[in-house]
């Protein structure tokens, strides 16, 4: 009974919200809510049935009496199924288990993305303006510039292709 008032108190949107879960592992735990919903649903309208069957009204109505004898047998000799629950609550264990461990995951993930941005913001915050850069600076920040510069140059090509039209004519300054 204790598990029952248990999982009756879960805030599954609190769940959701303050583990801060996403993609397949928030899917995953919406699906089990719903199982859940469902399953609960269910019970609760099997629990509102009528469990008596009045076998003295259909033997005034029926004329076929061995019929009704018949099924009162079968109906008393009925024994509902149980079932073994201990294989379901290892699954939601396992299901538990499988949604921790997703969500450390991503958090890990989104930690380090955090952390890396970070970084690039701090960057992006120190930086010197381009025009401020000595080209010493920018070849090494970029060293293929440098590798290209010296090719040109060896092939005896002083200008790089569509400076002029993109920056203008420096040589007439």
């Amino acid at each position: 009974m204790a598990a029952r008032s248990a999982a009756l108190k879960v805030d599954w949107a609190k769940i959701t919200t303050s583990l801060g879960l996403r993609g397949q592992t928030a899917a995953s735990l919406q699906a089990f809510k719903k199982r859940n919903d469902d399953v609960r649903r269910k019970l609760q309208q099997l629990k509102e049935l009528p469990t008596t069957v009045d076998f003295a009204h259909y033997r005034r109505v029926l004329k076929n009496q061995a019929i009704v004898d018949e099924i009162e047998r079968r109906f008393n000799a009925f024994q509902p199924a149980t079932y073994d629950l201990n294989r379901q609550l290892k699954a939601i264990e396992a299901f538990e288990v499988e949604a921790i461990k997703n969500a450390e995951a991503t958090k890990e993930k989104v930690d380090l993305e955090l952390k890396d941005l970070e970084k690039t913001l701090k960057n992006i915050e120190e930086a010197r303006p381009f025009e401020d850069l000595t080209v010493d600076e920018v070849a090494a920040a970029e060293p293929s510039i440098d590798e290209k510069t010296t090719k040109l140059v060896t092939k005896g090509r002083w200008s790089v292709p569509g400076y002029k039209e993109r920056f203008g004519d420096l040589s007439v300054l």
